[in-house]
């Protein structure tokens, strides 16, 4: 019998969680170790909330290590000890410094939501989607203290379907990228490098990548927006006088319950639903008749 390759996981968002229980559950590999982000307050009550890759090691039974920082010295003493082939990132939410690539005995690798070199950085699947992309996919490269610039080990190709939300694309690349690691650290490493032909770089999204308007912006610059921007950090149109309006979903068509936005180049947004701060979600139509009244 194969002894099985010896794993450190290092992931924190419900995107890490497929490949988490892919690699636990194969018996070509044993992960003796989840690292993850501390446990942080939540909602508007702030209850203390675990990760959602903590919560799973635990049900899989796999030792939780939650550092502050990954890379201080005293947040090492438990890797230091451990023997392992491979260190495994996928959207931990630190950068690894030298130290840490140096740990496993094979190789440290990450699974990024895009075909590298395009789109490196925090926000991936988002930009594809702003940027009207047709193809995205995942990529499994060795890590290097450049930021997604590593040798590239595997890649998996998908088509971006017309309106395609960030959620389901998240859900289809999280689990794309799942199977594609295990193939990946099941077979030799044959590393290829990364052209810097065709680089682009995305960075970690704010509240104001959100804002949206509709004298600069036609309808599909908009309507990507909300694809790709809900439900963090969400769509706002600034009304005037303070006032705005969260825009949860639209289309590009009329459709039923939607209400007509105006946009650049004469081009035409139909609000589907929408939200007012501190209100519940309703039809564009049940918003504009409560403005009227």
């Amino acid at each position: 019998m194969t002894t099985p390759l010896h794993i450190i996981f290092a992931g924190t968002p419900a995107f890490a969680i497929p490949s988490l229980e892919a690699l636990a559950t194969s018996p070509a590999f044993s992960v003796d170790l989840v690292i993850t982000q501390p446990d942080k307050p939540v909602g508007r009550k702030g209850n203390i909330t675990p990760p959602p890759v903590k919560i799973v090691a635990e049900r899989l039974g796999i030792p939780v290590l939650q550092p502050q920082d990954i890379n201080a010295d005293t947040g090492n003493e438990e890797l230091g000890t451990r023997n392992c082939d491979y260190l495994v990132v996928v959207a931990y939410g630190q950068l690894l410094k030298a130290p840490l690539l140096a740990l496993p005995n094979v190789a440290a690798v990450n699974l990024h939501a895009s075909l590298l070199p395009r789109w490196r950085g925090a926000s991936p699947i988002q930009q594809a989607i702003l940027a009207g992309d047709a193809i995205t996919g995942v990529t499994v490269q060795r890590m290097v203290q450049k930021l997604d610039a590593g040798p590239v080990l595997a890649q998996q190709s998908t088509n971006i379907e017309p309106r395609e939300t960030y959620r389901e694309l998240h859900d289809r690349l999280a689990v794309i990228g799942a199977d594609l690691l295990v193939q990946a650290l099941s077979r030799e490493l044959s590393p290829a490098e990364q052209s810097e032909n065709g680089v682009t770089v995305c960075k970690k999204l704010s509240r104001a990548s959100g804002l949206i308007d509709p004298e600069m912006m036609t309808a599909q610059e908009i309507d990507r927006h909300v694809r790709a921007l809900n439900p963090w950090p969400g769509v706002t149109l600034p009304l005037g006088n303070d006032a705005s309006l969260k825009i949860l979903a639209t289309d590009l068509q009329p459709a039923a319950g939607g209400v007509a936005l105006p946009c650049k180049e004469n081009t035409t947004l139909y609000l589907l639903f929408v939200q007012v701060p501190g209100g519940k979600p309703t039809t564009g139509e049940e918003w504009e008749r409560g403005r009227k009244r």
